[in-house]
């Protein structure tokens, strides 16, 4: 049996709701320390905590990204939303030290609430027990009642549920009610708190257990989302739930979570912001094959990459805090984010790895942006963007996993699509797979097949398909800058598996060699990852049909010119 807990902090320590299925009678306890919850014969699989989790490092505005995020969703109930300061304010013995700390910590500088102090001993008890059992990093999440009642609600509470510190009725029965409508026993809703613990902790306890619930059946719903990490590796995000599962990977092609009208609406947000990129007929027969070739040079397109497309999407479709946006990238993406900010008038702060070239950092640099070197592999500058994220409330643009990223690579694939109707097969490189993705669901369902092409040492889209979901892979190669991801994740595995063909692969050799031969053939400046597609033509990992009408996506040129020069002779 899988059980399932709902925790909120109470004078006596801590009150669990804890429950295995829907419908029955929750079981009610009070524990006066918080590791007591994971004793005994009941221990939960998953519990969501009314408690913040995850300490910023520096707090830059009104507290740890999640609190800003989630206090628009409030309406008058923002003010429960405490300013959570740094974590050595927290880690302070007394309240003088800790808003001293706090003011030295946050910008604008801010001291900690007398209400928010008094939460300081319960935040350190579950920080300690999360930095000392890792395993417990992924099952405990942190939750906010009245974000979670506001869920069920589908708008803002009517009523508060304190007065003046004082309980107020008509709160209480606007939170009994909802609990009852989703599904938690009225007995439990109804019942006298246990010794130690108040009405509301209560039935915020139960609020905490109605997204629990959610979150193991898949409907969980972060701010932000993904979560970022703390500097000691604890989630930051603040959870609840929406009303429909997660799509699930057999879902109907019109189901699935990049659509042709999502992409429709991409274009037609960034017309005028992205170029249309030309196409070159090289015609049958063109490297020696017996196919009728053409290239889509996406090469040409602004700041040197088709990433410039799912950057202006991200811009124009979400809103944008004060802090600005942030990206981690390689190069390529953080590029095409400085640049959609500069010319949407938003501050932008990238991180990149040391392994970035410095061509591509100094193309960020030249649109405007913050560069900050976040350690030595992308996983790293990742790490350090989330905790950016959270402590500065900043909008993340991931370079593949969102939405609006694939839809607005997408539109590559619509625009390749009007400018030559009769293709039967597309190349395209994948990194972490937002371009293949949104091509492929661009193409889902017609006539056209998408074939991935991944260097032999960066391979993630094709052990994803093998695997049959997403998978850790080592990375190697020459393209690693570019097309180097270690996991594609699960949004592009479900826009990918059963909409791309194949993944064809590429040794580094054929693409310094594809290189050349674009430059010494096209005069077409490429960078290893934006030649990888015409290096799997070129080399033979993908053999054309006799006649078969073959598109080539040439799709980055921020390369090194010095090294380009060098692999040309």
């Amino acid at each position: 049996m899988v059980w399932l807990a709902g925790v909120d902090g109470c004078k006596a320590g801590w009150i669990a709701a804890i429950a295995a299925t829907e419908g029955e009678v929750p079981l009610i306890r009070v524990a006066a320390r918080f590791a007591d919850l994971f004793a005994g014969e009941i221990v939960p699989a998953l519990l969501a905590v009314d408690m913040p989790i995850g300490l910023p490092d520096r707090v830059t505005g009104s507290g740890r990204g999640p609190e800003q995020a989630v206090r628009a969703l409030l309406g008058e109930r923002q003010s429960s939303v405490f300013s959570i300061p740094a974590r050595r304010a927290v880690e302070a013995g007394d309240y003088a030290q800790a808003c001293a700390l706090a003011l030295a910590h946050s910008q604008p500088p801010r001291k900690v609430s007398k209400q928010g102090f008094h939460l300081f001993p319960k935040i350190r008890e579950i920080d300690a027990l999360l930095r000392a059992e890792p395993a417990w990093r992924e099952r405990v999440f942190e939750v906010h009642p009245e974000l979670a009642f506001r869920t069920m609600k589908g708008e803002p509470l009517a009523h508060p549920k304190k007065i003046g510190g004082v309980v107020n009725p008509a709160g209480m029965a606007e939170r009994q009610a909802l609990l009852r409508a989703a599904g938690i026993a009225p007995a439990a809703v109804d019942a006298r708190p246990p010794r130690g613990a108040a009405a509301d902790d209560l039935l915020d306890a139960l609020a905490a257990l109605v997204v629990a619930r959610h979150i193991a059946a898949g409907r969980g719903k972060p701010f932000p989302d993904p979560p970022g990490r703390d500097s000691h590796g604890l989630p930051v995000a603040i959870w609840t739930f929406s009303s429909a599962p997660r799509p699930t990977q057999d879902r109907a092609m019109s189901e699935r979570p990049v659509t042709r009208p999502m992409i429709e609406e991409a274009a037609a947000r960034i017309a005028g912001q992205a170029r249309v990129t030309p196409v070159m007929r090289l015609g049958p027969g063109a490297l020696g094959t017996a196919a009728d070739v053409s290239l889509k040079l996406e090469c040409l397109q602004h700041a040197g990459s088709f990433k410039t497309r799912g950057a202006f999407n991200n811009l124009l479709s979400l809103a944008v805090p004060a802090a600005g946006v942030s990206a981690a990238s390689g190069g390529n993406h953080g590029a095409a984010v400085a640049y959609a900010a500069m010319k949407r008038g938003v501050k932008a702060t990238i991180f990149v790895p040391e392994i970035s070239p410095a061509a591509k950092i100094e193309a960020i640099r030249r649109f405007g942006a913050e560069v900050v070197v976040g350690g030595a592999q992308y996983d790293d500058a990742q790490a350090a963007c989330d905790r950016f994220v959270a402590e500065t409330g900043a909008l993340k643009i991931h370079p593949f996993a969102a939405k609006e990223t694939i839809a607005g690579q997408g539109t590559l694939g619509r625009e390749w699509d009007l400018q030559e109707s009769d293709l039967d097969t597309v190349l395209v490189a994948v990194g972490g797979g937002g371009l293949i993705s949104g091509i492929a669901s661009w193409f889902a369902g017609s006539k056209v097949k998408v074939v991935g092409v991944e260097p032999e040492g960066s391979r993630a889209l094709q052990a994803a398909l093998e695997a049959k979901g997403p998978v850790e892979v080592n990375v190697a190669s020459v393209a690693a800058d570019s097309l180097g991801a270690r996991n594609v994740g699960g949004l592009v595995y479900e826009a990918c598996n059963g909409t791309v063909d194949h993944v064809a692969l590429v040794p580094d050799a054929a693409i310094t060699a594809a290189q050349a031969a674009l430059w010494r053939d096209m005069r077409l400046a490429v960078e290893p990852g934006g030649a990888a597609a015409f290096a799997a033509l070129a080399s033979g990992a993908y053999r054309p049909a006799k006649g078969e009408r073959l598109g080539v996506l040439v799709c980055g040129a921020n390369v090194d010119l010095a090294k380009l020069a060098a692999i040309a002779g």
